[in-house]
């Protein structure tokens, strides 16, 4: 049974969905990632919902909150598991790239090269957004590309967490977007 849960968020409502124990999806309803990932179950109170709110409300409050609520996806592959992993380590306020990514990935396996655009569809993959940091990925050059939230809300988070907008630029339309 898939549950969810409405949060009314500064940037627009937040649909959270869980398993009962796990939270499984965090999206922003008018996202293009909403009809991917969120389940419409049945609206019910669960000590995760009460968990993921309050990570919402301490992070919209503009603070960093120190911990993670249990999330569980029964489509993480390994790769998306250490894409994930590599998210998670995205200090709050800052941002890296997709090649810092695949390069901290190719090491940690061991190998020369890891694709950058394999680790682009990874972060595009993430449902648990906000929590799971993909917003914090960024292009090379600093082109805000690609996020499923859509960029509006990309920039809004970057912004809420002090980064200093200046040095990044938003893809023209038709491009990324």
């Amino acid at each position: 049974m898939i549950y969810k849960k409405i949060y009314q968020s500064p940037l627009g409502e937040i649909i959270i969905n869980s398993d009962g124990e796990n939270l499984t999806a965090v999206c922003f309803k008018d996202s293009m990632d909403y009809g991917k990932y969120i389940i419409d179950g049945e609206e019910k109170e669960l000590p995760i919902f009460d968990e993921t709110i309050k990570w919402l409300n301490i992070y919209f409050q503009g603070k960093n909150p120190n911990f993670i609520p249990k999330y569980k996806r029964d489509d993480i592959t390994p790769f998306r598991k250490l894409v994930i992993d590599e998210m998670l380590k995205i200090p709050y306020g800052q941002t890296v790239t997709y090649n810092d990514i695949s390069k901290a990935i190719a090491k940690k396996k061991g190998i020369k090269r890891m694709s950058s655009q394999a680790v682009g569809g990874a972060v595009g993959w993430n449902p648990i957004c906000i929590i799971i940091p993909c917003h914090r990925v960024v292009g090379t050059n600093g082109s805000l590309t690609g996020y499923g939230g859509g960029i509006k809300n990309k920039v809004e988070l970057l912004k809420l967490e002090g980064n200093d907008m200046s040095k990044f630029t938003v893809p023209k339309k038709g491009t990324a977007l």
